[in-house]
């Protein structure tokens, strides 16, 4: 596969994650298979889940859905889901050498300890961990960045968290996430971009489960800092959260909009100074007075007379009523475009 991508966004842009989850389904062949398609897209981070079955679930836990036919329960999923330190650092290693910043959500203590070890570029507490004070100020404690996922929270547990995070000074950004797999545009929530950034002084993002690539356009339309959208290989690929996620291709296409967004944002449009850059067109375009007919000096015009036509050299067409009631001053041909040294 072809892993070239574009040159890695200044700080000033968005920070667009490729979110892989459990989409790898225990393969870790696969799993650098999804480093190696997001990296092509041009996306700026891929984001893993850490599983440690025995230290953060029971053997009773229930399934959200019951999808794997090979995992009599979901603890046996959690398990299936587990790969070594060696192999997280190898992902690691390997979405580094491709210029990815290398993310995972940890799921237990141990998933700290371990994502410490191999080394993350910021810690994204995931929907459900929301209200784990434990696991947050463990992932505080360390001093990297942290990216909140607001999916299941209250406002109430989300500022319980915020300010969690906040005594220790760590850098926050606050995901607006809605924990439906896919979640429809009614349930999208973009305007609590802003309800986050003025209520928690924050950076804000948009943690996109609809499938498609709009969500995340109209986020960076309105300055998020972080989109984040689960990511296939392909829409026949195994797995629960296949409906929720773009493809590789349409990964390329969110990130090229996203950076054209960006561009746009960046470059407010004056309007007369852009009229004045255009003027070589505006001649081209606009429109003149002509006489429709061969016309003796003598002549004076009426509307019958004229009309307008391109290019717009001569006398404006806005002008036409002006014309009205003038007199040639000498003979003009059909289609010519008057000039004020043809009139008396």
């Amino acid at each position: 596969m072809n892993t070239t991508r574009p040159p890695a966004p200044d700080a000033e842009q968005c920070l667009i994650i490729g979110e892989v989850a459990q989409a790898h389904d225990g393969s870790v062949g696969l799993a650098h298979a999804f480093i190696d398609a997001i990296a092509a897209s041009g996306a700026d981070a891929v984001k893993f889940q850490t599983h440690i079955a025995a230290a953060e679930s029971t053997p009773s836990e229930p399934w959200r859905v019951k999808f794997s036919p090979q995992d009599a329960t979901r603890y046996d999923y959690w398990r299936r889901m587990e790969f070594t330190e060696p192999q997280w650092d190898g992902l690691r290693r390997h979405a580094h050498d491709l210029g990815l910043k290398f993310l995972s959500s940890p799921f237990s203590l141990e998933a700290v300890e371990l994502l410490t070890r191999v080394g993350v570029h910021a810690w994204k507490v995931a929907s459900g961990e929301v209200s784990n004070t434990s696991l947050i100020d463990r992932m505080a404690d360390t001093g990297l960045p942290m990216i909140l996922s607001s999916g299941m929270s209250s406002i109430a547990e989300l500022d319980a968290a915020v300010a969690r995070v906040k005594r220790r000074g760590r850098p926050l950004t606050v995901m607006q996430c809605t924990s439906a797999y896919p979640c429809g545009p009614a349930d999208i929530g973009l305007n609590l971009l802003s309800t986050f950034r003025d209520r928690y002084d924050s950076a804000v993002g948009l943690s996109d489960h609809s499938g498609t690539i709009y969500p995340g356009l109209a986020a960076a339309a309105l300055g998020a800092e972080v989109i984040e959208v689960h990511v296939t290989l392909s829409r026949d690929m195994f797995g629960p959260d296949v409906a929720a996620s773009v493809t590789t291709v349409e990964l390329r296409q969110l990130v090229t909009g996203v950076r054209f967004i960006e561009t746009m944002r960046r470059h407010p449009v004056d309007k007369d100074g852009m009229a004045s850059r255009l003027a070589p067109l505006h001649n081209l375009f606009t429109k003149s007075v002509v006489v429709r007919t061969d016309l003796p000096a003598g002549t004076v015009l009426e509307p019958r007379h004229l009309a307008a036509k391109k290019p717009g050299t001569g006398i404006p067409a806005s002008q036409l009523s002006a014309v009205v009631h003038r007199v040639l001053r000498r003979n003009v041909s059909a289609d010519a475009l008057l000039s004020e040294d043809d009139l008396e």
